[in-house]
């Protein structure tokens, strides 16, 4: 019984109601802001033939991305699963590239590359060929496969790296040729992992707002984010905002619910851990090398083009840049303290609930996954609007949105370590009455550091190349580096441009390894 009631206090204590109010807080970002623009949605407000066209284009070009990155994804992560070579890790590095590069940055490398004055329309005229039109659908689908081809490679990578050295062995052993091989042992580890993989890439297209922004080309090309900001900015027309919100909202939910659906693990049995060689596998040593080469350069040369064309730049950039890196700092620091915050905060609720409390709780700390941050953007925009401006509140707003934005992924790296330490030590802090702050000092973060570490540096690049939520608030004055780097490509000064994306990409993978690399910095194993 005594053990009994110290879970209990525990359970009551300043650290209970601390997660259920972060609870609070994402609930009414999620769903009270999607009411607050149902209620601004006026009964006279109707969705018209633009509003459709501009849904339609969002499903097709989702549809799309998410093809052809699973598609190109599976020769990849089969090369990599089989073959062991010089530079290995650094591929595997670069494929982690794209998801803390701000997408206006990997926007304009793209440019560099494919646009019409790029590299490959380069070459393309040398042989009478007309260059490539980047901007529209083609660009929106080949910047998302450029963002999401490493996601996918890591997801069906697993699913590969999961099938037992010994299944290989045994059909080696059975005289199975290649087209046995992929029958019995890949086809239905695929048909396990890749309608997961699709479902969440799918997901996160609908809800890509930068590219859009960046080179949808026209009305044609618009995505329903990119409706709701014109809404906002252009035409200031708070119904119609609302409405195309209600309809955002519907559309992730769907792609959320579909994604946690068709999301499981490959269970292809057991086996002894031992590492899949390539002599078990076979294959072409020629078709893998031509694979990987081409994924490197599709990846790498945009990366390159941006240091080419930035390093003549960044030293004479504009006073006003270096004052919009500034304020992006300041964001990306508050956004990494409340992510932190508000991620721990959750994971210790969460563990200290039991049953169906518990799921639910856990479900409520993925929940923003299914929540646009341009609809949240638009919710708060409309309560700040009766009351002050909306400029005024920008950059306290995006650090708050990007924060809860960035929760899941805190919640995916915190909960399993918090778990683990109280599994492991939990009892013994219990019989010495460790609790409170005490507790957490001494027991707890030492053990978090490396999560911490690695959650702060995620947010912290993540919250340095955002551009979405910034882009509802800001006037120029008040502009994050992101928005004055789109500004400038805006006003085609792409010299400027260049340097703003070099300083812009420096800074985002600067403060992920600071961070990532403070945390790993005499932190226990």
């Amino acid at each position: 019984m005594a053990s009994l009631s110290v879970k209990i206090k525990r359970q009551r204590g300043i650290g209970f109601w601390v997660g259920a109010a972060v609870a609070a807080l994402i609930l009414f970002l999620c769903f009270g802001t999607v009411g607050i623009v149902a209620w601004r949605a006026e009964a006279g407000s109707t969705i018209n033939e633009a509003d459709i066209s501009a849904l339609a284009f969002t499903v097709k070009q989702a549809l799309l991305s998410a093809f052809f990155s699973v598609i190109l994804a599976i020769p990849v992560a089969r090369a990599l699963a089989r073959r062991s070579f010089v530079g290995r890790r650094v591929l595997i590095t670069l494929l982690g590239a794209p998801f803390v590069l701000p997408v206006i940055v990997a926007v304009l490398g793209l440019l560099a590359v494919f646009g019409r004055s790029g590299i490959v329309s380069w070459f393309l005229g040398q042989f009478g060929i007309a260059p490539i039109h980047i901007y529209g659908l083609h660009g929106v689908v080949l910047a998302h496969v450029f963002f999401n081809l490493p996601l996918a490679v890591r997801l069906i990578l697993q699913g590969w790296l999961a099938i037992p050295s010994e299944q290989f062995r045994l059909a080696a052993s059975l005289g199975c040729n290649a087209r046995d091989r992929r029958r019995l042992l890949e086809y239905p580890m695929l048909a396990e992992v890749v309608p997961g993989a699709f479902a969440i890439i799918f997901l996160i297209c609908t809800t890509s707002f930068a590219v859009a922004l960046a080179i949808g080309g026209g009305p044609k090309s618009t995505t329903v984010e990119l409706a709701i900001y014109h809404a906002f900015r252009f035409d200031f027309d708070l119904s119609k905002a609302a409405l195309l919100a209600l309809l955002q909202v519907a559309l992730s939910g769907c792609a959320a619910l579909l994604a946690w659906r068709l999301a499981r693990a490959a269970s292809v049995g057991g086996g002894f851990d031992r590492v899949v060689n390539h002599y078990a596998t076979g294959g072409s040593h020629v078709g893998d090398s031509v694979w990987l080469l081409l994924t490197s350069l599709f990846l790498g040369l945009p990366l390159a083009m941006i240091v080419i064309d930035g390093v003549p730049r960044i030293i004479s950039l504009p006073l006003s840049v270096w004052q919009a890196a500034g304020r992006s700092l300041l964001v990306s620091m508050a956004t990494t303290g409340l992510t932190v915050l508000f991620g721990l905060s959750l994971a210790f609720w969460v563990t200290r609930l039991r049953g169906t409390a518990r799921g639910l709780g856990e479900a409520i700390g993925y929940l923003t996954v299914a929540v646009s941050p341009l609809v949240m953007g638009a919710g708060l925009f409309i309560v700040i609007f009766e009351f002050a401006s909306p400029q005024e509140w920008a950059l306290p707003i995006t650090a708050l949105v990007n924060s809860i934005v960035a929760l899941p992924f805190a919640m995916r790296v915190f909960l399993p370590a918090v778990e683990a330490c109280d599994a492991r030590f939990g009892a013994l802090a219990q019989s010495l009455d460790l609790k409170g702050f005490a507790r957490f000092r001494l027991l707890e973060a030492p053990r978090l550091a490396r999560p911490i570490g690695f959650v702060a540096g995620l947010a912290a690049a993540l919250s340095m190349g955002d551009l979405g939520v910034v882009a509802l608030f800001a006037d120029p004055a008040r502009a994050t580096l992101p928005l004055a780097l789109y500004d400038l490509m805006g006003a085609y000064r792409m010299a400027d441009a260049a340097g703003a994306a070099l300083l812009l990409m420096l800074l985002s993978l600067g403060v992920f390894y600071l961070f990532d690399r403070g945390g790993r910095t005499d932190a226990p194993l």
